[in-house]
């Protein structure tokens, strides 16, 4: 494979820089195939009664039969994408992959979806159930309710009717046709406190 010379980035040319975006735009086309493989890593036991991708999808379900929007179907089947590399802050890193291809809206649920889910456990691990009220007086707070309630919390059953990953992959592959922002865009347009939000 051809390569640039630069070692630097400061000394790299006009005529390299096109050539790697090129190549930057090609690797981007291919999100979806790396994201349909991250779903397949979370099909291991996991405790509950289905794995993680197997939850993943009937969430996805859920959306999809409760006639939600294409973004927000993906976000559900994403929502969760971050457990295998950031089981720590998981939702941060499943916003941070759908933050591009959607709404303000919905990449705010998935960043705090895991804040709000904890409303159903924290309280048996001697967490505050509560944590989420924080943001009580944000426009989406019951935006963010909902997605929990209908689809996550519930997501666990292994006798619900879930749709399988491939019929998800044409709707997935639809949202991350073509993204809305890139990062230095979205940093200008937002600023940088908002970039961090």
């Amino acid at each position: 494979m051809h390569t640039v010379a630069f070692t630097e980035m400061g000394k790299g040319t006009k005529e390299e820089y096109e050539f790697l975006e090129g190549l930057e735009q090609q690797y981007i086309a291919e999100l979806p195939d790396r994201l349909i493989a991250a779903l397949k890593r979370l099909d291991l036991p996991s405790g509950l009664r289905v794995s993680r991708m197997e939850h993943s999808l009937q969430s996805a379900t859920r959306a999809y039969r409760a006639d939600e929007s294409d973004e927000m179907v993906v976000a559900a089947l994403l929502h969760d994408i971050g457990d295998d590399l950031a089981p720590c802050s998981h939702s941060e890193l499943a916003a941070a992959v759908l933050r591009p291809y959607v709404s303000e809206k919905t990449y705010w649920i998935i960043k705090h979806h895991g804040l709000f889910q904890m409303y159903y456990y924290a309280h048996h691990l001697g967490g505050d159930r509560n944590a989420r009220d924080m943001f009580r007086e944000h426009e989406w707070f019951d935006d963010a309710v909902q997605f929990c309630e209908q689809y996550d919390q519930n997501c666990f059953d292994p006798d619900y009717d879930t749709l399988q990953l491939e019929f998800f992959e044409p709707i997935l592959r639809k949202v991350f046709s073509t993204p809305s922002l890139q990062d230095s865009e979205y940093t200008a347009r937002y600023g940088e406190e908002t970039a961090r939000a």
